[in-house]
């Protein structure tokens, strides 16, 4: 049993672990993406996001997959997770903690300054576990997004006072 380092084989896995994940967060219906959009995020030349899995004698059952970002007062790279997910069957067992330690790591060894995610208000235990590891809530921030019609918009020069 081990957390490492995804690997092609682990597409599919990780495909199915996206959506267990997204319907866990009442979500499923906005999934979009596919096993070969992950493949190539992950696997092409350039890879715009890395993946890290739980490998339970050869099952994977849990993942984070994540990408840099980069903060302009520290100068350095940071570590974003975009999704983390334990199999509910899995979960209990330092799964959820050996992802986190994981990413730390990849953190500290690269000299990155900042691991940051997100955290639906309503996920209770996953606020409580986050708080247990020593990670703080960013209160004065309010994330935002910009998608849809409203990014093709302002995209295309649109007014935006329009929205």
């Amino acid at each position: 049993m081990t957390v490492r380092r995804a690997r092609p084989s682990d597409v599919e896995s990780i495909y199915r672990l996206m959506v267990d994940l997204a319907r866990y967060e009442r979500a499923e219906h906005e999934v979009r993406s596919s096993a070969s959009d992950v493949s190539a995020a992950l696997f092409d030349d350039e890879p715009s996001a890395h993946c890290h899995v739980v490998d339970v004698e050869g099952e994977i059952v849990g993942f984070a997959l994540w990408f840099t970002n980069f903060s302009t007062w520290t100068g350095t790279r940071g570590l974003y997770i975009e999704d983390l997910f334990v199999e509910p069957a899995h979960r209990g067992r330092g799964w959820g903690l050996a992802l986190m330690s994981a990413l730390a790591r990849e953190c500290v060894e690269r000299g990155w300054s900042r691991f940051e995610w997100s955290v639906l208000d309503w996920n209770r235990p996953a606020i409580s576990f986050y708080r247990r590891i020593g990670a703080e809530a960013m209160e004065e921030w309010t994330r935002y997004r910009l998608s849809g019609y409203a990014l093709r918009a302002l995209g295309d020069g649109a007014d935006p006072a329009i929205f």
